[in-house]
């Protein structure tokens, strides 16, 4: 394919312009043969439906599978061409791609296309439709390339080719057994270096990678990219190869994890998207927002216990979001690192416990400088702006910078803490990260400032 650094506008303007044009088909064809389908799958949303169906007359049904893939709202594009159509553009697809193209339209629509295919193809779409979507095998394509043990180099090879004709994904060639069990991995470019007096059996990695398809995805997507070959083997219980998982599959699995984690951290029960209603927002939303209320609560009550040291220096309170931000800061930091580290499932008790301790110190440290600076800078602004003595103003900048060293020390341990017992209660740690944590580490902030001003000052400043 010929390709040029161009801008992506002047690309799409150049599509719109080819597809839209009075040339022949065949110029039209040759033209497109130039650019990605992920570009022409663009350039589709800004044509008419008259336009669209010519081009898919253009192209072919095979580049229109190809296209189809990239489109976001697939959906609507597949009930403009009618079923029979539909269908077989849908058969095209890797059954991945087609079980995702399914679920985009309605199900009298479904119900209609998977009339019109072929035995085969509803098998493969069946296949993966019949795992979760939290599972591995919801992922993974039926587009590979598969081998017997006992074939020669040159058997191999024909067998490769022939395949090829349904199958792209090439790059490695998979083997089973006599007993249609996995049995390993050859890469391609072995195969195609070897000589005819070679055995297969020289070529072939038996200790090759796989994941299992009823495995969790978020079990298995660490070791999937850690591995980073092209595609990873699926295989059931009785080690039958069933599908593989592609690097694109790993990339769009790892981004839809992503997104999870994302709206987990934000509090929510799951993802939200534009097009969704303004109950559905809410439902995801309000029942951390009604948890945390009652928390939010709480700590404002915890601050009326000290309602005598804040009635009597009222200037104490300007510091308190300080202190709550950086505890809320340095908790949420903590959190992140132990998220990250919990995804290795070979964690023992001695690492989880070294993990506490060091965020503790790091909290500790980072407390303690930052706890200098507020020392200095708040006693400095006292004492020069508000024009109180020396020992008032440093005595709420001591106040302020050992409640910083306190409550930061505590926050990165409830920070760490928190995730590992969720952890360990077999609930996503994520879950009971954001605005929980957040919460947490302000009750722990106000009873630390509050309780620091108290005993510091009730003392030097001789309050009752």
């Amino acid at each position: 394919m010929h390709i040029k650094k161009r801008k992506k506008e002047t690309v799409l303007q150049e599509l719109i312009a080819i597809i839209t044009s009075n040339a022949s088909d065949q110029d039209i064809r040759e033209k497109l043969d130039d650019y990605h389908e992920n570009d022409i799958a663009e350039a589709l949303e800004n044509l008419g439906e008259v336009e669209r169906k010519r081009l898919y007359h253009i192209i072919g049904i095979e580049k229109v599978s190809e296209i189809f893939t990239f489109l976001d709202d697939v959906g609507m594009y597949l009930e403009e061409l009618g079923p029979q159509k539909a269908a077989g553009i849908i058969e095209n697809m890797d059954a991945d791609d087609a079980v995702d193209a399914l679920d985009e339209v309605g199900s009298d629509m479904r119900e209609q296309l998977i009339q019109y295919m072929t035995k085969e193809a509803k098998e493969d779409i069946e296949l993966i439709r019949s795992y979760d979507e939290n599972e591995i095998g919801s992922q993974m394509t039926t587009n590979y390339i598969e081998i017997g043990r006992d074939l020669s180099i040159r058997q191999a090879m024909k067998t490769l080719i022939e395949q090829a004709e349904e199958n792209d994904n090439i790059s490695t060639i998979y083997v089973k057994d006599d007993s249609d069990k996995f049995y390993g991995a050859i890469d391609l470019k072995d195969l195609i270096c070897a000589r005819d007096y070679v055995e297969l059996e020289s070529l072939i990695s038996t200790s090759y990678p796989y994941v299992r398809a009823h495995e969790k995805i978020d079990d298995c997507i660490e070791r999937l990219k850690d591995y980073a070959e092209d595609s990873i083997p699926v295989l059931d219980d009785a080690d039958t190869l069933l599908g593989v998982i592609t690097s694109q599959n790993i990339v769009e699995v790892v981004d839809d994890e992503m997104g999870e984690d994302y709206a987990k951290l934000a509090g929510l029960t799951a993802e939200e998207d534009l097009n969704e209603t303004l109950f559905e927002s809410m439902k995801k939303r309000l029942p951390w927002l009604i948890a945390l209320l009652a928390l939010g609560m709480f700590v404002s009550s915890v601050v009326g216990m000290f309602e005598n040291v804040v009635s009597q220096i009222a200037l104490i309170v300007s510091f308190q979001s300080l202190i709550l931000d950086m505890a809320g800061n340095v908790g949420t930091q903590s959190l992140a690192v132990t998220i990250r580290v919990l995804m290795d499932e070979r964690l023992t008790m001695k690492d989880k416990v070294e993990l506490v301790w060091k965020e503790i110190r790091v909290g500790f440290t980072n407390g303690f400088i930052l706890g200098l600076l507020s020392f200095l800078c708040v006693g400095v602004y006292i004492y020069l702006l508000k024009g109180k003595t020396p020992i008032y103003a440093f005595s709420i900048s001591g106040c302020v910078a050992v409640a910083l060293i306190v409550a930061m020390t505590i926050s990165s341990f409830v920070g760490t803490i928190i995730p590992m017992f969720f952890h360990k209660i077999k609930i996503d740690p994520a879950v009971a990260s954001g605005p929980l944590i957040t919460t947490v580490n302000d009750l722990v902030a106000v009873i630390t400032y509050y309780g620091v001003a108290w005993l510091l000052l009730i003392n030097v400043l001789q309050l009752t």
